[in-house]
Order: C-alpha cells, then sequence, then structure tokens
C-alpha cells in the first residue's frame, strides 16, 4: 500500500511544482491562477488544492494519521509551491511501517450533503484516492496547456527522468 501510494503522490506533486515555473515564464502569474477549463470548474489554484487534499488525506486515511491541515488560501504560484512542499514533507515523513494492515482498513468518506462511501483500504486507494488524485493534476496540467503554457507529455512523467537506450 505505501509503494502504490507514496511515490506516486510525491512524483506528481514534484511534477505540478515544477509547472508552476514554466507558467511564471509563459504568462501573467495572477491571470493564469484563476484559470480553468469551463465556467463550471474550479480554477487552477483550486486543482492544486484538491491534488494536495487528496494525496494527504488519502494517506492520513489509510494510516490512521491526522493530516495537516490546509486551509485552501494560496493565490500565488509561490504559495502553490509551497502547498506542494508541505504536503510532500508529510507524505515522505509516514513511517512505512503505519501502512501495514491498510489495505483492509475502513476508509469512510461522508460529503457535506450527508452521503459519502465506505471502503476497505485497498479499494479506496485504487477506487477512489488514486483516480481523484489524478483526475486534478490532469486537469491542472491541462489549465496550463490551454492557457499556453508549454508544458508536454515529458513535463507531466518527468519523474521518470531522460529516457535510456533499452537494454537487450
Amino acid at each position: 500500500m505505501y509503494d502504490a501510494s507514496v511515490p506516486l503522490f510525491t512524483a506528481s506533486l514534484r511534477n505540478m511544482r515544477a509547472w508552476l515555473d514554466k507558467a511564471a515564464e509563459a504568462g501573467d502569474e495572477a491571470v493564469l491562477a484563476d484559470t480553468r477549463l469551463a465556467p463550471d470548474m474550479r480554477p487552477l489554484t483550486a486543482q492544486y488544492q484538491m491534488a494536495s487534499d487528496t494525496a494527504k488525506n488519502g494517506i492520513a486515511r489509510l494510516t490512521g494519521l491526522t493530516a495537516p491541515a490546509m486551509p485552501d488560501t494560496e493565490t500565488s504560484f509561490a504559495d502553490l509551491r509551497a502547498r506542494c512542499d508541505a504536503t510532500i514533507a508529510f507524505i515522505e515523513g509516514v513511517d512505512p511501517a503505519l501502512f501495514a494492515g491498510s489495505e483492509t482498513r475502513e476508509v469512510v468518506l461522508k460529503f457535506p450533503n450527508g452521503m459519502g462511501y465506505s471502503f476497505a483500504g485497498a479499494a479506496y486507494l485504487t477506487g477512489f484516492a488514486l483516480p481523484n488524485f489524478y483526475f486534478h493534476v490532469t486537469t491542472a496540467y491541462a489549465i496550463l496547456r490551454a492557457a499556453g503554457v508549454p508544458l508536454g507529455k515529458p513535463d507531466f512523467l518527468q519523474h521518470l527522468g531522460a529516457p535510456k537506450p533499452a537494454e537487450a
């Protein structure tokens, strides 16, 4: 469970952090921070916040810890970088031993409208946390691309590093 969560969350958060450097060079930060793909979708800042929330809350739910509170007040790229850093620090600071038995740990999500879900940990991670996380990561990427930031697939997968010759 650790290997299926912590490395994936941290790699993508580091990628997202790096996208902000390209975005800062390509456009007006204030305009980009409030850019959205469609009128009924949340803006770039919210996509970063929700990716962060999904990662830190997911790890906390799987391990029985309390995730750090982050009040969603980020308005600048510096704020979003700091949010990524704080989320990565929390996730990487979790003892891998705390994941023991997390595949069967009950995870209950309650939404403000009174609805929700109940999962076993493995189903929560694979059926909710990772898909929700990647939705927000991909939406942030798409917002930046649509706004003209010169990102490509290597930026989305930069955690892999440069390709190497294939071994026979």
